[in-house]
């Protein structure tokens, strides 16, 4: 079976995320654009039944979800260092900012942009209690640290800082200056760098195709 890697994505979504970290694991991927309407089309649907981007195929693998993508290429793709190997202890901290992401904060922003604020009672059946919890709770991890696990940048810094510049960007986040700096600091990594101008030019190529409104 072909090792190919096919990349399912649009330039205005989270797929932004997932570019970055291919662009980190340093592997040859192809590239396949969904357009917004091409996703509840039946080709696409095929791949990911919920009609989302981003997802991957890796030699017949299919999957989905972001934080999910990154823990299987970390793994797929061990000479990147972008995830403690197997038995190490920090392998459990890795997990948990993973999901931290793709858990609390994908909650505590999704009930904010919907005007959700869950009352005294209702915090303790939501995930993520509050916003107020979420973001003390990651500025303690941050504080006097470069990176979440670890002494070295991971797959969890990649979607943790993704998390926070799309939110303190978009108003979702509040902006604290120990956030600047680490996102900031992910953001410097050249990965970052040729994925957001891959993506941008993607942009550009879209709104370049675009028809005219008639006058």
């Amino acid at each position: 079976m072909s090792d190919e890697l096919v990349f399912y994505t649009n330039p205005m979504s989270r797929g932004r995320i997932v570019r970055w970290m291919l662009e980190e694991i340093g592997q040859p991927y192809t590239t396949k654009v969904v357009s917004w309407g091409e996703n509840r089309g039946p080709e696409y649907l095929a791949v990911n039944p919920m009609g989302k981007v981003p997802a991957i195929v890796h030699g017949g693998v299919l999957v989905t979800e972001c934080a999910a993508i990154i823990a299987y290429l970390a793994d797929a793709f061990p000479q990147a260092n972008l995830a403690p190997p197997p038995g190490s202890k920090l392998r459990g901290s890795y997990y948990r900012w993973l999901f931290f992401g793709a858990g609390p904060i994908e909650q505590a922003v999704s009930t904010k942009f919907l005007g959700v604020e869950p009352n005294e009672e209702q915090r303790a059946t939501v995930g993520f209690g509050t916003m107020q919890d979420v973001l003390d709770t990651l500025e303690g991890a941050l504080k006097g640290r470069e990176y979440l696990v670890g002494d070295s940048f991971t797959g969890a810094d990649l979607y943790i800082a993704s998390h926070l510049w799309w939110g303190m960007n978009f108003g979702t986040l509040e902006k604290r200056p120990v956030f600047e700096a680490y996102v900031e600091r992910c953001d410097a990594r050249p990965a970052s760098v040729r994925a957001t101008q891959i993506d941008d030019g993607l942009m550009a190529e879209q709104q370049q195709a675009q028809p005219e409104p008639a006058e």
